[in-house]
């Protein structure tokens, strides 16, 4: 019988991580989250155990590296070895460069590329252990595309797929695969009141979409990996 399933997504409470907890739970994984505010996490957490998941989370700055260290010891506890990390905390501080301050660049940095590291760190020796593991990590067709106001951002998310790319080269021998995502405009709470990021909400992703993505990848057979995947609404 197959060990079950367990996953840590980060940045859970809404969006993208939100759809995506759900979606890893109603397929069968135990899902850890985490998120800055404990109200939020606590009330998503009475969700999904509503929904009949296993979960369990801490609230922490993946940022931090004593915070990332306690929700990763913590999830491992309350669920078991995580097989299934999804790396999606993020921000978007949309600014143009003459408006963007040092501490708008390092806030960006900090969340969207420096808990990369931090929280992959934490759950890595675990897969290698354990023969197999998934790692994705949420990037962004800003990863491949400048616009406008995205200097900070953009220059995160071209540094997560540098880092997935690399990361998958090193660990595909441990037969853990490094899935790096990247949606085009999604119909989340960061896209809201973003003057320089005009869309139709109607016409974008929904974060259903790239959980959906995210779960076919995962189904794909272990011996078959996905690097990098696009995904863009048919009709913007």
């Amino acid at each position: 019988m197959a060990p079950p399933r367990v996953a840590l997504v980060t940045g859970a409470t809404e969006g993208i991580g939100r759809a995506v907890a759900f979606s890893l739970g109603r397929a069968g994984w135990s899902v850890g989250v985490c998120a800055r505010t404990p109200d939020r996490l606590e009330r998503l957490l009475l969700e999904l155990r509503g929904a009949g998941i296993k979960a369990d989370g801490l609230p922490a700055d993946v940022g931090n590296e004593g915070q990332v260290k306690a929700l990763t010891a913590h999830v491992i506890r309350a669920l078991g070895t995580v097989d299934t990390l999804v790396n999606n905390a993020g921000v978007l501080i949309a600014k143009t460069f003459s408006e963007l301050s040092v501490e708008d660049w390092d806030a960006t940095m900090r969340t969207n590329l420096r808990s990369l590291f931090l929280v992959t760190r934490e759950v890595l020796p675990g897969m290698r252990t354990a023969g197999r593991g998934d790692i994705v990590n949420v990037a962004s067709l800003a990863g491949r595309n400048g616009f406008i106001g995205g200097t900070a951002y953009v220059a995160s998310k071209h540094a997560v797929l540098g880092f997935s790319r690399a990361l998958m080269l090193e660990e595909r021998k441990n037969n853990i695969r490094v899935i790096a995502v990247c949606p085009g405009s999604v119909a989340t709470t960061m896209l809201e009141n973003q003057p320089l990021l005009p869309s139709v909400p109607e016409k974008i992703l929904r974060p259903e979409d790239v959980a959906d993505t995210i779960l076919a990848a995962l189904h794909l057979p272990e011996r078959a990996l996905v690097s990098e995947l696009d995904i863009r609404p048919t009709n913007p």
